[in-house]
């Protein structure tokens, strides 16, 4: 687990106007307490999961099925899919709705998370050979489901989604993991998702590079529209890149003018722009600009960032710092800002 370092603010960056936003101009209350909610603050999450926990399926079909957006499908089966359990029942709604697409999807999504919960978030070197074993067999079920999903419903993007997550842990290789991203955003092109599936495919740990991962962000960033959320990319390539190095040589990174230049340009086509208010991913994102911001040492842009996500702690990405309590660093940080 990485320690917080605080980094130093820095000046005005040449080429980053000072900030005349309403983030940067509000005038903040009393700071709010920091807080982990699994729903993101959205009610139909909360239901979602509250049914999942329930084994409830009736009403967790019922739910599903009224969804029409596919990354709304795929954001809401992502975060159910932990719920722990529902693996034990969910064969016995696809052994009786066998011809259902959605009963598969979401039996598949939960097997993926089944299977990485096998092989916990340790690195492989720490992980056993019994682990790895229950790994990659919870992956086949999984892939198995999924396929059937997509073969059911070939105009869903969600089944080609929690595949990518399947690749990776079965190491598909680069170019099956590129034709199952390509399948994802051939369905729905701005899916989030996807592309931060594909961002964990390219970057160094995975068998890419810093290089194909920055670009790959960027990319994905300018082909996208306005006000949605693939800025957020910029932002997690950053903190991949800062995670990757080590010691000393990660401050030097992330606190260069380059990286706030390009935070900031990111965050104005994504969170800071007026289309993208009440998209389900916010306060994702926000806590993502939060930390790159508060890293960078841009402590106005760090200060707003975390005055957006009121308080709500995302795990990721402060999972990079401590996956057992993400309030911890998010709490350090927003300190450092100036948020006390």
């Amino acid at each position: 687990m990485r320690s917080v370092r605080q980094q130093p603010a820095t000046g005005t960056v040449e080429g980053i106007p000072e900030r005349t936003s309403a983030f940067s101009l509000k005038r903040w209350g009393p700071r709010p307490q920091a807080r982990l909610d699994p729903a993101h603050g959205n009610p139909g999450l909360g239901r979602l999961l509250a049914s999942a926990a329930a084994a409830d399926w009736p009403a967790m079909r019922e739910q599903l099925s009224a969804v029409t957006d596919d990354w709304e499908r795929s954001w809401l089966l992502r975060a159910a899919s932990d719920v722990a359990g529902y693996e034990q029942w969910m064969p016995k709604v696809v052994e009786a709705e066998g011809d259902s697409g959605l009963a598969l999807l979401v039996a598949g999504a939960r097997a993926v998370q089944w299977a990485w919960d096998a092989r916990t978030g340790a690195s492989a070197s720490h992980v056993s050979r019994e682990q790895f074993r229950i790994f990659h067999e919870r992956l086949e079920i999984a892939e198995e489901l999924l396929y059937r999903a997509a073969e059911r419903e070939p105009g869903w993007a969600s089944p080609w989604y929690f595949l990518q997550m399947c690749g990776r842990g079965l190491e598909v290789g680069q170019d099956v993991a590129r034709r199952r991203f390509e399948a994802s955003v051939r369905r729905d092109p701005g899916h989030l998702g996807a592309h931060q599936q594909q961002l964990q495919q390219v970057c160094a740990k995975w068998g890419g590079s810093h290089e194909e991962m920055h670009a790959f962000a960027r990319q994905s960033m300018e082909s996208g529209p306005e006000g949605g959320p693939l800025g957020m990319l910029v932002a997690v390539a950053h903190l991949e890149h800062w995670v990757h190095l080590d010691s000393g040589p990660d401050g030097t990174y992330i606190t260069q003018d380059r990286v706030r230049r390009e935070l900031h340009e990111a965050a104005d086509r994504s969170v800071r722009h007026p289309g993208f208010a009440g998209r389900i991913e916010a306060p994702e994102c926000w806590n993502a600009f939060a930390m790159a911001f508060a890293l960078n040492g841009d402590k106005q842009a760090a200060a707003a960032a975390f005055a957006a996500t009121g308080g709500l702690v995302t795990r990721f990405p402060w999972q990079y710092l401590n996956g057992a309590d993400p309030r911890a660093p998010y709490r350090a940080l927003r300190s450092g800002a100036g948020r006390r």
